[in-house]
């Protein structure tokens, strides 16, 4: 954020398993960290584990998913990831975990992030994904149909029943995506991934940060942060105008207490709960 101290804070970085009421068809949204430094590229672990230190779930999302699923589907039968976006703290090749998914990205996402390590070592996008014919076949992007949505104008009702709408959301970087679930209750949670970085700019109380690189450069969060800004609008709108909340990948502020989101807290773990407020 704008105007903020570089002290060391935590922040979460959520994934959301998704499952449909009418079929019982479980999707995940997005993946997470690992533990395991081999699991990401040189340019990140060059550049990116030291200074950030991630750590892994205290159980991998796949175990995650056997514990959770009511119908004893283990993780492997998982068929379907959709990644909001191709970062390395949400997107890394799964089939290990789920040999049978097959991920989907935004459009654009491939020819922003070809080539890959593998044939271009410098690049910090995932070459077992983006370069190998392995993450070529389990990989695609995806085709829509897109049509307006609320505020939104470009939408695909992922399993036709209205339910799980996938959205793009540019601004954080090409192929970006949200996605609005609606719960039995009939309230939305919109899972908004890195559209901000932390709640108090989605709040209008700072700005996203720009911050001076090695070389001299600026950067930030944000490749387009006019769009982004725009695309932070049309959530606001979302949730000003429909019964819905909103969840960023890397926020906790609706843990807090005081400040309990409860709609969130419904779906969330109480061991999560307990560890983030110990």
């Amino acid at each position: 954020m704008a105007g903020k101290s570089d002290r060391y804070f935590q922040v979460p970085d959520w994934a959301f398993l998704v499952k449909d009421c009418d079929t019982g068809r479980l999707l995940l949204w997005d993946y997470g960290l690992s533990g395991d430094a081999d699991e990401f590229t040189p340019f990140v672990r060059q550049n990116l584990l030291e200074e950030l230190q991630p750590c892994s779930p205290r159980k991998s999302v796949a175990e995650q998913i056997a514990e959770k699923d009511e119908k004893q589907l283990s993780a492997k039968g998982l068929g379907t990831i959709i990644f909001s976006h191709a970062h390395w703290d949400h997107c890394r090749p799964f089939w290990k975990d789920f040999p049978i998914a097959k991920a989907f990205f935004g459009p654009g996402t491939l020819a922003h992030c070809t080539p890959g390590h593998l044939e271009n070592p410098s690049s910090q996008w995932d070459g077992r994904i983006f370069d190998e014919d392995e993450g070529l076949r389990r990989c695609q992007e995806l085709a829509g149909p897109w049509v307006q949505f609320g505020p939104f104008e470009r939408a695909m009702d992922f399993f036709g029943n209205g339910s799980f709408w996938v959205i793009q959301a540019p601004g954080h970087m090409p192929g970006n995506l949200i996605a609005a679930a609606r719960l039995r209750i009939g309230t939305w949670v919109v899972m908004a991934g890195d559209c901000c970085h932390a709640r108090q700019i989605y709040d209008g109380l700072h700005d996203f940060a720009v911050f001076k690189l090695p070389g001299g450069q600026t950067g930030c969060l944000q490749e387009d942060v006019s769009t982004a800004r725009s695309t932070l609008g049309k959530i606001k709108a979302f949730t000003d105008n429909y019964l819905a909340t909103v969840c960023f990948a890397h926020d906790a502020t609706w843990m807090q207490k005081g400040s309990e989101d409860e709609v969130l807290l419904s779906l969330t773990n109480q061991n999560v709960l307990e560890a983030y407020r110990s």
